[in-house]
């Protein structure tokens, strides 16, 4: 059996694209998997280190300032159907999968158009226009919250969650590797700052501004601020023996098993893996996405009292000033952990990976 994946640019699409494609060698180690990313993305580098091969489209997304850049896309729109095309007839898949990201609409249109099974997965509680339209001649569209017959057609939706690292799995056991990895105090709070794969301004300044209130209040700090405020971050930090600086953590595992308290964006995987790991989370919401879809994710887990937000736009000024406050609030951060550790679905990935092979049959 031979299966494409399409999707990718963020972490937050790449690493459940590759644990499907681990359930799905699970459960046959003869099936062939060739993934499909856009060029220059992520996926390019972290795929190959997965050990899948991979191909790039030069597809790219709409930016939302005025730019030159925009009036290239309906060119690589173009050269991406044309080459999704060739690479579907070249590779002969019996299944596609899309799991999000400017790779997955070309692949999975050019593939419904020859007739090959598609199957969507969408990770937002707000579902984007593409995927509403190819879920109409697609197999199944796995999703990771209810409610989601607004968008798809209802007998077609599978409520699987969404596929996590495999190796976010007890924690506990790695606890005392992950103290001595970061060189940290085992008897001291730790917050781990995330802006996600590729960094976020806000959380970072937000972070930057408040090392003082960290440093007063005897908390440690591991802080990932993606490749473009690594630099700015670094400087920040010297002199500050309390804070530990990276621009991508490769050892995730480790930092949510070191973390108290887990600062973040509220992209759909970021939710899925703060629920398996079931530490509080304070959640700041990106505003620069398609429907403030992050905002709906993150209402999902504040509404079961499984999360605090706190607004983009208040972030600079609340953002350290609640983390400091949750801290000091036992019975807060256990009633969070029970919650958020209720939401947890770590079978999604086997899940998709099932009706993958369903569609297929």
């Amino acid at each position: 059996m031979k299966v494409i994946i399409s999707g990718g640019g963020t972490g937050g699409h790449i690493f459940p694209a590759i644990s499907i494609a681990n359930a799905l060698k699970d459960s046959d180690s003869n099936i062939e998997i060739l993934f499909v990313g856009a060029e220059g993305r992520m996926e390019m580098e972290k795929i190959p280190a997965a050990g899948y091969n991979i191909v790039g489209l030069p597809v790219a997304g709409l930016q939302r300032r005025l730019t030159f850049k925009n009036l290239t896309l309906p060119v690589k729109l173009i050269r991406s159907m044309n080459m999704a095309a060739k690479i579907i007839r070249d590779f002969k898949p019996d299944a596609v999968a899309g799991v999000g990201g400017y790779a997955s609409a070309p692949v999975l249109w050019q593939a419904q158009r020859m007739g090959i099974p598609t199957l969507i997965q969408e990770q937002n509680s707000y579902a984007g226009l593409t995927n509403k339209f190819l879920s109409k001649r697609a197999g199944y569209v796995c999703v990771a919250y209810p409610g989601m017959e607004r968008f798809f057609p209802r007998e077609k939706i599978c409520y699987t969650g969404n596929p996590v690292r495999q190796d976010l799995f007890d924690l506990d056991k790695v606890r005392n590797e992950a103290v001595k990895f970061f060189d940290i105090d085992s008897d001291r709070p730790v917050v781990l700052a995330l802006g996600g794969s590729l960094g976020a301004r806000t959380i970072n300044e937000s972070i930057a501004g408040g090392l003082q209130e960290f440093e007063k209040n005897n908390i440690q700090l591991i802080w990932q601020t993606g490749k473009h405020y690594f630099d700015t971050a670094a400087k920040f930090a010297e002199g500050k023996p309390f804070v530990r600086v990276f621009d991508f953590i490769y050892k995730m595992n480790y930092a949510f098993s070191a973390a108290d308290i887990i600062v973040s964006r509220a992209g759909a995987g970021t939710i899925s893996e703060l629920c398996i790991v079931g530490k509080p989370a304070v959640l700041v919401p990106s505003p620069n996405v398609a429907e403030d879809h992050q905002t709906k994710n993150a209402m999902s887990l504040v509404n079961k009292n499984a999360a605090i937000a706190v607004k983009d736009e208040d972030a600079r000024n609340k953002l350290v000033a609640t983390v400091i406050e949750l801290l000091g609030n036992k019975s807060c951060t256990d009633g969070l952990k029970s919650n958020i550790s209720k939401l947890a679905m770590p079978d999604a990935a086997k899940e998709i990976a099932n009706r993958i092979l369903m569609i297929v049959k």
